[in-house]
């Protein structure tokens, strides 16, 4: 046996493994009743699903970030946010912060996101942004490997 397994739909996934799906989706609603921000947390599911390659995520979290508010320019722009200009302090300090977990997980945590992380968040909500990244680098390893299908654009 050798290969990629055979695409898997999103519906199937959610049928043949709901204990899964649901473990991972009760993250999400973790997060959000605790009173992190819907915004920013769907800018940085976006980002890192971008960083990822994952297609169904890109796709989920635009439509999410859509149907929130989220304005189009800072989604067109998502990929460049270091030199954007329309992100806030605190939204770069939690990206920056998400880029790194996800890319230099084994590397010593630069000064300059530390610092950022520290200014603008408390220790509360630093666990819950770890706790999204953590979850959205799940569902993108989870739907990059059983090959999602990307869900219509809202």
């Amino acid at each position: 046996m050798s290969g990629a397994p055979a695409a898997l739909s999103y519906d199937q996934f959610r049928k043949e493994y709901r204990e899964a799906q649901d473990a991972l989706v009760s993250l999400g609603k973790f997060v959000d009743g605790r009173g992190l921000e819907k915004e920013l947390t769907e800018l940085v599911k976006l980002r890192i699903s971008q960083i990822n390659g994952c297609v169904f995520c890109v796709q989920l979290h635009l439509n999410i970030a859509r149907k929130i508010g989220v304005d189009t320019a800072r989604l067109d722009r998502i990929a460049a946010w270091q030199d954007a200009e329309i992100f806030t302090e605190r939204e770069m300090a939690a990206l920056a912060w998400a880029e790194h977990l996800t890319m230099n997980v084994r590397a010593s945590l630069p000064e300059q996101v530390r610092t950022g992380l520290h200014r603008h968040f408390s220790e509360e909500e630093t666990r819950l942004l770890a706790i999204t990244v953590g979850t959205i680098n799940a569902w993108n390893r989870i739907a990059k490997g059983l090959r999602f299908a990307p869900p219509t654009a809202a």
